[in-house]
């Protein structure tokens, strides 16, 4: 049986994801400066807790379904394009990313893991890397979708906002951070990046399956 919500505790005595708000309850109450927040679907939940309550912090966590009529105005994905997403095992934790042909799902390019990264880093690095692939093959017009909304914000200031503290443990992926910067900064693109519309078209084909 599925269970009615669900609670990511970002910081608290212990924290995960949760079914039941009184063990949740258990875990923030009488700690300073609990982050936490209800989710009507486990996906959402465990998509939330791998980024930051920050991004999540006044933001509806109601699963909304599409009618039919509904995806029909969002269109179909354009299939000559590519497609990148981001995994990470925990927030911090180990993250990856890749690129993929939207149309067959062949994998393009993949890196990582690496250590003590964020989905959201992830994300903004494998939207740079996917520019730059393109770029590489000579394809300036050829689209590429994302399904993070943060990540194609930065992409479009050119600046990785994250709060991941900058330490031993996270210098590799800093270094990789400021080399994509630098492209974004020092090169020009033509390429589209697209939100890819998850609630309409399914999850995103870079998606890793891990959910």
């Amino acid at each position: 049986m599925m269970a009615k919500k669900y609670y990511v505790v970002w910081e608290g005595k212990k924290k995960g994801i949760f079914t039941s708000w009184n063990i949740c309850k258990k875990h923030i109450e009488g700690y300073a400066g609990a982050k936490y927040k209800s989710f009507a679907d486990k996906e959402l939940a465990e998509k939330a807790f791998k980024g930051a309550y920050e991004d999540y912090k006044g933001v509806s966590t109601k699963k909304k379904v599409l009618t039919a009529a509904e995806k029909m105005a969002y269109g179909k994905p354009i299939l000559n394009s590519i497609a990148v997403d981001a995994a990470c095992s925990g927030n911090p934790g180990l993250m990856e990313y890749r690129g993929v042909a939207t149309s067959t799902g062949t994998q393009l390019f993949i890196q990582g893991p690496y250590k003590k990264g964020t989905n959201n880093i992830g994300e903004f690095l494998a939207l740079v890397h996917g520019l730059a692939w393109l770029q590489n093959k000579k394809q300036p017009e050829m689209l590429i979708y994302s399904d993070s909304r943060i990540a194609i914000s930065w992409v479009k200031q050119k600046k990785c906002k994250t709060k991941l503290p900058q330490n031993e443990d996270t210098k590799v992926l800093f270094d990789l951070i400021k080399r994509a910067e630098n492209w974004l900064r020092n090169n020009s693109y033509k390429n589209p990046i697209v939100k890819w519309e998850t609630k309409a078209w399914g999850e995103i084909p870079a998606d890793f399956g891990r959910k």
